[in-house]
């Protein structure tokens, strides 16, 4: 990589990228995560094949590698590809942030839409903080619409998505609450301004 601005400046958003993945395995770990334990069986299927890739890997090098291979999420099943961002921008230090990932499936899916879109930008790069902040609707988006489909992930990547393509812009992470508390309020769940979507 070049020793310029650009390359430093690259180095140290994957350096900020793998503490936070390494963050996530820590907690879980420990168990203070709230979600649940995570399992690792979905990638002991394909564990042969993430040994011929070298981490840290991207999303792009690995659906060229394992994307066809299937996972099972409790009842559900999805292939790698349909979780996993097929661009050169998201990094995977190793196979259990890989695994983090795909143990969030709905999530997965809705952050694989936003990057994939985000990726056509000419001129546009979805910074680490505003990443997390999308990332972190989603989930709020999940913990409130536990029991559905949710509905309200896919809703608000819709919309960020459509925003991209009718802009050519990334909609501010604030924008992108705003929305998905009014797809709260409108759907009837109650949001507390103390709440990450109670903007």
């Amino acid at each position: 990589m070049a020793d310029d601005k650009s390359g430093r400046d690259k180095q140290a958003r994957d350096e900020d990228r793998r503490q936070r993945e390494r963050e996530i395995d820590t907690e879980i770990e420990r168990g203070d995560e709230s979600e649940p334990s995570v399992d690792t069986s979905p990638l002991d299927y394909f564990e042969t094949e993430l040994d011929s890739l070298k981490f840290p890997a991207t999303g792009a090098e690995i659906v060229a590698v394992i994307g066809d291979r299937a996972v099972e999420l409790g009842d559900e099943h999805y292939t790698v590809e349909e979780l996993v961002p097929e661009v050169d921008s998201e990094h995977f230090d190793s196979p259990s942030a890989l695994n983090v990932r795909l143990q969030r499936p709905t999530i997965a899916a809705g952050m694989k839409r936003v990057l994939e879109a985000t990726n056509t930008l000419p001129n546009a790069e979805l910074g680490d903080s505003q990443r997390d902040a999308y990332e972190k609707t989603f989930q709020e988006l999940k913990a409130i619409d536990a029991d559905d489909d949710d509905e309200g992930i896919a809703a608000i990547a819709d919309w960020i998505v459509e925003h991209i393509r009718e802009k050519e812009s990334l909609p501010g992470s604030r924008d992108v609450r705003r929305e998905a508390a009014t797809f709260c309020r409108t759907n009837g769940y109650e949001i507390r301004n103390s709440e990450w979507l109670g903007i």
